[in-house]
């Protein structure tokens, strides 16, 4: 995608979301992590520009204001699933989450039934019931991708930074009594 059709993406998405973008749970979001070092917020609206980018690109003929609202709020949750009263396999965040955020999403906003199915379904085939519209099949096609390439950048950064910060193999020569000594780390 080139940088002028995602900055039209954005525009689009701020002229049309408004009212999610600027408010205040959706940008509490921003706080809560969601891949790696990705908060929620970021990974929303990454999310959203994907699913416009990859209707446009294909021509789908969608329901755009669709996509774009269901995008930014599909994990429209409010809490951080890292927590330890969220996490572990007692709570299956993955697959309570679509509901979650569905049902704080229609506390706020009023929902068209392509924005509902977005939100509840996004998570296919975990919530085994498949999307009913395009506009959900593009949306959680963008969220896999999204959440793919976030997770294994941060896998690589981690594997970075535990690269450069490793010990090294080499031995260390300290100086006793005026004799080097060879001492060799243990793996």
């Amino acid at each position: 995608m080139t940088k002028e059709n995602l900055m039209k993406i954005i525009k689009d998405i701020k002229g049309t979301a408004h009212d999610i973008l600027y408010s205040d749970n959706f940008k509490s979001s921003d706080q809560n992590m969601q891949h790696g070092n990705i908060s929620v917020m970021k990974h929303s609206k990454k999310v959203a520009c994907t699913a416009v980018a990859i209707s446009r690109k294909l021509n789908l003929k969608c329901d755009e204001t669709a996509i774009m609202r269901g995008a930014l709020l599909h994990d429209y949750f409010l809490y951080d699933w890292h927590a330890p009263e969220h996490a572990g396999f007692k709570n299956l965040h993955g697959f309570h989450h679509p509901g979650i955020a569905l049902e704080n999403a229609e506390k706020e906003y009023d929902l068209s039934e392509r924005e509902r199915d977005i939100i509840k379904k996004h998570m296919w085939p975990l919530t085994i019931v498949p999307p009913k519209f395009k506009e959900s099949w593009v949306v959680t096609l963008a969220d896999k991708y999204v959440s793919t390439t976030e997770s294994l950048h941060f896998i690589k950064a981690a594997k970075a930074r535990k690269d450069k910060y490793a010990p090294s193999k080499e031995p260390i020569r300290i100086r006793r009594k005026e004799k080097y000594v060879t001492l060799h780390r243990m793996s």
